[in-house]
């Protein structure tokens, strides 16, 4: 039966995944640090707030954690505010979800503003009870708070709940909570594909045939 669904932003809903690949190592070079090799990959896992603890800790930076963050989104925020796109065929699924009558709600790692201004602009935060961020439970996705939060909120058990994602470490964390879990592909988790695959109750290469997923998801 499926009572909910959290939806993952980026690499789920948003093609979003490119900018942030390097983004560790472009905001180093902005300070005129060079970057270890395997940067990218320590930070993947990683919230914004974790990240800018571990730049901080590991580079010696003479800032807060606060400004840290601050300069990360700074070199994101006008690509989610202007440029980012929605994964081929999610609107169709977004679409089909709210004909069925089916609340949906957003569990993401990354930033609320950046978020909320790429939704707004492609046209489909009214799809969504409410945005939940690692920043504000105060626990990366390594931790099942965040799915819960959203269960709580569209008022539905794991069990019954759907969670989106592309990245194995989330879809891990969802599935050991006892949520229903469909990976979505991106290039960026290539690394991981045969876990994540063999992780998921279902796994889409790309948002194509809703009904034959849907009867999956239902149990049809």
């Amino acid at each position: 039966m499926i009572k909910g669904i959290v939806f993952d932003v980026d690499g789920t809903l948003l093609n979003s995944m490119p900018v942030w690949e390097n983004l560790g190592e472009l905001y180093l070079k902005s300070l005129g640090i060079a970057a270890e090799k395997d940067l990218r990959n320590i930070l993947f896992e990683m919230s914004l707030e974790e990240g800018a603890a571990y730049l901080i800790k590991t580079y010696g930076l003479a800032l807060t954690e606060t400004e840290v963050v601050s300069g990360l989104n700074r070199r994101v925020e006008e690509f989610y505010r202007e440029k980012v796109p929605l994964k081929e065929g999610v609107r169709q699924y977004l679409d089909e979800f709210k004909a069925r009558k089916i609340p949906m709600t957003i569990a993401t790692s990354g930033d609320r503003q950046n978020a909320e201004a790429a939704l707004k602009r492609l046209r489909v935060s009214s799809y969504f009870q409410g945005i939940f961020t690692c920043a504000e439970i105060g626990s990366s996705k390594s931790q099942p708070d965040i799915y819960l939060a959203a269960a709580l909120q569209m008022d539905t058990e794991p069990e019954n709940t759907w969670v989106f994602e592309d990245a194995y470490h989330a879809v891990l964390t969802a599935k050991k909570a006892g949520f229903k879990t469909v990976a979505v592909y991106d290039k960026a988790n290539d690394r991981n594909l045969a876990r994540i695959w063999n992780t998921a109750d279902i796994y889409l290469a790309a948002y194509t045939d809703f009904a034959l997923v849907y009867k999956r998801m239902a149990g049809e």
